[in-house]
């Protein structure tokens, strides 16, 4: 599989003072990335300089060889941060200006499909439920087709069992669309639950202090995604070590 995201060298200060790297990290084009670490780490000025929100002082984020451009990427916050005054299609079809109404409709379709709300398209936002507006914002990161989809700790702010089914509709939608997706977490067992990859960080300056391949791991059958299980376990307490160890060097 070709790489889908190339980050080499990329150093961000703010007023003198460094907060990541240098940092190094290729992402393949599928498939999620959690970026996992303590706060001051560095995880969220990272998405920021991936999604162009933020311009490194040093480095290079690149696209299969080539910058990233601002239609390359689909961006879900911590919260919806949804139009009140729109309805759940209007929500979704904001960044689809561009498309005339027959493919507008379609994509607007396709992304509430993939997370499960096809049949509330006319509810306002203030009729749903937190799980549901972070789906709507989902969906609305979806729907122009991105290349990169990254997630700021998009379920922080959910109740336990909401998280849990959350996690479930993001693993759909990374089963059944192709794109890089990068997930900022501070939750070990949702970064195991959910990735097929997971970095972590320490800082200041965020560095990468751990990088494990699970997609290795379950082709090889040694690796489950349930919670309790002896392997899944293992991975929690190997990552668990690996941000103490380093918090404490």
């Amino acid at each position: 599989m070709n790489p889908g995201l190339q980050v080499q060298g990329l150093v961000k200060a703010f007023n003198a003072t460094p907060v990541l790297g240098p940092l190094s990290l290729t992402l393949e084009a599928e498939g999620i990335t959690a970026i996992i670490g303590r706060s001051g780490s560095g995880k969220s000025t990272l998405l920021r300089c991936l999604a162009g929100l933020e311009s490194p002082n040093r480095g290079t984020v690149l696209l299969g060889g080539a910058p990233i451009r601002p239609e390359h990427v689909g961006f879900v916050f911590q919260e919806p941060r949804l139009m009140p005054w729109l309805s759940v299609r209007g929500n979704v079809a904001f960044g689809l200006r561009h498309l005339d109404r027959t493919a507008r409709n379609r994509a607007i379709d396709l992304a509430l499909d993939l997370v499960g709300l096809r049949d509330v398209g006319a509810l306002l936002p203030k009729q749903l439920s937190g799980g549901m507006a972070q789906r709507v914002a989902l969906a609305r990161a979806l729907a122009p087709e991105p290349k990169i989809l990254l997630l700021d700790e998009p379920l922080s702010a959910l109740d336990p069992l909401t998280r849990e089914r959350m996690q479930e509709h993001i693993l759909h939608v990374a089963e059944n669309y192709r794109a890089t997706m990068v997930l900022i977490t501070h939750d070990m067992d949702e970064a195991l639950v959910l990735a097929r990859r997971v970095v972590a960080l320490q800082g200041p300056p965020g560095r990468i202090v751990g990088d494990w391949d699970l997609k290795l791991n379950e082709s090889l059958g040694r690796f489950s995604r349930q919670r309790g299980d002896s392997d899944f376990a293992a991975a929690r307490a190997e990552l668990a070590n690996a941000l103490a160890v380093s918090a404490a060097g």
